[in-house]
């Protein structure tokens, strides 16, 4: 019987998972130079978590199951939701702005394709309880630094702010089951499809083409500050959009203090959910095509949608799979250091044990150390050694342990030297 990995899932072997590796700690160090705190939830949570959160339409997309006391469980489709949960079990009473940051797998069920997996990784943040245009503008600044220190530098921002639509859709009335037709819509990133929505046979939002106009104009609105202008010029007459672009031209302000300069303001930047009420924005990774969003991210009030208290959360998540993408295809491959830096060989029976301890203690000073578990004969314990690319390699023999030394060979030059044991882990370090 064959055994095959399940569709739309990866294994990763040794090399990649360095590579993996390297970007996942270049993240945590960013984040915790913005003084982050990393969090981890489960991987299954209640269903009604996510459905709550995106409707029961969002079924389709779950592993859902019941476990063996019939209780209705999911793996988890992303971690904004299992963050929001774990506030309000353990954190209501911290300090705030609260700083976390998660980096976990999520599953879905989507049709597999380039860049899309039903397993995959996110690694993201939420500042809790901090909204303000500083608030927000350091969580895309951390962003930013974040592509910038893994070498991608054709990163661009596209922001906006939700406020705007939704200050228009108070002045119109426009009821709630609408707005949300057309939010999803717009997020989508159809821009024919709304038009359609808009002014088609069966439009969305009957006998108001006034608003109709001003959304289709507004969401074409793409470019740097200087089209602030234009939206104010555009949004004058409805009051209720008026707070929201303030907070949005002090936000590129405050951007800017924080020497984040590839950004564009993008009208056409959504969020499908309700629950998203202030700046939004999504990263796009030029030369990727299809797959060129890296991050997306905004403002949102999801707590009170889970019975809590009204606490407003700025947060993103980062594609991991694509992001690897990204530097696989756009970054200069790095030569890449053995991870094995010492192969500690035995040339007899006799000195096997010794070797073991001479290993022992490279290791515990944190010297990354191979020792010959095989028993391979000379010739092969140097053949091995070159296969496996270390600098060094200690040869334990009778003779040389009677006066208390070990050969060291190193590799790339093919020079020998006695070295005496208590002197091995110094003369490595120190090569």
């Amino acid at each position: 019987m064959e055994f095959k990995r399940p569709r739309g899932t990866r294994d990763f072997l040794f090399q990649e998972m360095r590579k993996r590796k390297e970007v996942e700690n270049t993240l945590r160090r960013v984040f915790e130079n913005y003084a982050y705190q990393e969090v981890q939830t489960p991987l299954f949570e209640d269903l009604k978590l996510f459905t709550t959160k995106s409707g029961e339409e969002i079924v389709n997309q779950l592993y859902n199951f019941k476990d063996k006391g019939g209780r209705e469980l999911t793996l988890r489709p992303e971690i904004t939701a299992p963050i929001a949960r774990l506030y309000l079990n353990e954190m209501q009473k911290s300090a705030k702005p609260i700083k976390l940051y998660y980096y976990g797998s999520c599953f879905r069920y989507e049709r597999p394709q380039k860049g899309r997996f039903r397993q995959f990784w996110q690694f993201g943040c939420e500042l809790i309880g901090a909204k303000s245009p500083e608030g927000e503008a350091e969580v895309i600044a951390m962003c930013n630094t974040s592509l910038e220190e893994l070498g991608i530098t054709t990163a661009e921002i596209n922001v906006n702010h939700l406020g705007i639509i939704r200050g228009l859709f108070r002045h119109f009335d426009i009821d709630k089951d609408t707005q949300r037709e057309i939010m999803v819509i717009i997020d989508k990133g159809d821009k024919e499809l709304l038009k359609e929505s808009l002014v088609g046979e069966n439009p969305v939002i009957k006998d108001n083409p006034e608003l109709n106009d001003v959304l289709l104009e507004l969401i074409d609105m793409v470019g740097d500050s200087s089209i602030i202008k234009d939206i104010r010029e555009l949004v004058s007459p409805y009051e209720e959009a008026h707070e929201a672009l303030e907070e949005f031209e002090e936000l590129v302000e405050t951007l800017e203090s924080f020497k984040v300069f590839n950004y564009k303001l993008n009208l056409g930047v959504a969020r499908g959910l309700d629950y998203y009420t202030g700046i939004v924005f999504e990263v796009y990774v030029q030369g990727l095509g299809a797959q060129k969003q890296v991050c997306g991210g905004g403002t949102y009030s999801l707590i009170k949608v889970f019975g809590g208290e009204e606490v407003i959360s700025t947060g993103f998540a980062l594609g991991f799979d694509r992001l690897m993408n990204a530097i696989e295809e756009l970054t200069e491959e790095k030569e890449e250091k053995p991870i094995v830096n010492t192969y500690v060989a035995a040339i007899s029976d006799s000195t096997r044990q010794k070797a073991f301890e001479i290993a022992q203690d490279l290791r515990k000073s944190n010297i990354p150390t191979e020792v010959d578990l095989s028993r391979k004969k000379f010739k092969k314990l140097l053949n091995y050694a070159n296969k496996i690319n270390v600098e060094n390699v200690v040869l334990v023999g009778e003779r040389d342990l009677e006066n208390n030394q070990v050969t060291i060979k190193d590799m790339s030059s093919g020079e020998q030297e006695l070295i005496a044991i208590e002197d091995i882990v110094d003369y490595i370090k120190n090569k």
